[in-house]
């Protein structure tokens, strides 16, 4: 077993570092692969963490935000990306540091959007003008959230060396180093993916990561599915890919930052 681990952190690592020093399309496809099939696993079990006589209901409202966002997407992207980096900036913040001080939970929200402007600024300027931005947001928002972001990752950073914490001080340097894309996609998995599906594998009350796929396979593959769909119809003469990509991951996870929290179980009493 810890052999298996090593190989999936030395797999990810090494695919990170390679993606790197690769063009923009190589660091795109790595962030598909991390966030839209690996990171997508936590949120593949919503369904199985609601009641089943609410699952209705919660299949209709999920259903339903897919198609406002993707509508607002269309229409206004100037104002969906902000709306969408908020919303998961918030979710990071509520969902990664639990037990955590006030000021810890602001810290990783705000480092997991904006710690990857720090070292990258001009980068992450194209990659939001790409998705959908445009020259709607000024150069000094940017430059405001490549500060925001040093700041948090330097404090973050600082407690992970008091803690020990390995997988934050490992995240945080992702998010500060790497290319925006990919570091944002090994710190998302760091972070908040790959903790959260362990969560989500425990409340189900499996043992290992392979039942827990077995039981959510059909979800996640269409969600794959779905997302494939959404990026090929929204923006098919969008030869970048990150609009199309913005578009995807923000129908699949507006829903699962605001409708899933109002239908999950309560926690099992030990």
């Amino acid at each position: 077993m810890i052999l298996r681990q090593h190989t999936g952190w030395l797999t990810l690592w090494g695919a990170a570092l390679a993606a790197s020093f690769s063009p923009l399309p190589v660091q795109l496809l790595f962030a598909v692969v991390a966030i839209g099939i690996i990171g997508m696993a936590h949120g593949a079990s919503d369904l199985e963490i609601v009641r089943r006589e609410q699952q209705c209901a919660f299949l209709a409202g999920y259903g339903v935000v897919i198609v406002l966002c993707l509508f607002w997407w269309h229409w206004r992207p100037a104002i969906a990306l902000p709306g969408f980096l908020l919303a998961s900036a918030i979710h990071f913040a509520l969902e990664d540091a639990p037990h955590g001080s006030l000021a810890e939970r602001l810290a990783r929200g705000i480092s997991l959007i904006a710690t990857p402007a720090a070292l990258h600024l001009t980068a992450y300027r194209t990659i939001l003008h790409q998705a959908g931005l445009a020259s709607a947001m000024p150069d000094s928002v940017t430059a405001g959230l490549a500060i925001a972001g040093g700041l948090t990752a330097a404090a973050l950073l600082l407690t992970g060396i008091l803690r020990r914490d390995r997988r934050l001080l490992a995240g945080t340097l992702a998010l500060l180093l790497l290319p925006p894309f990919v570091g944002f996609s090994v710190g998302f998995l760091i972070l908040h993916a790959l903790p959260q599906t362990r969560e989500r594998r425990d409340l189900l009350g499996f043992r290992h990561y392979a039942d827990y796929l077995r039981a959510v396979w059909p979800v996640l593959t269409a969600a794959i599915l779905l997302a494939v769909l959404i990026m090929f119809m929204m923006h098919p003469t969008d030869t970048a890919g990150v609009r199309s990509l913005f578009a995807a991951l923000a129908a699949l996870a507006i829903p699962h930052l605001l409708i899933t929290p109002w239908f999950e179980k309560p926690p099992r009493s030990k």
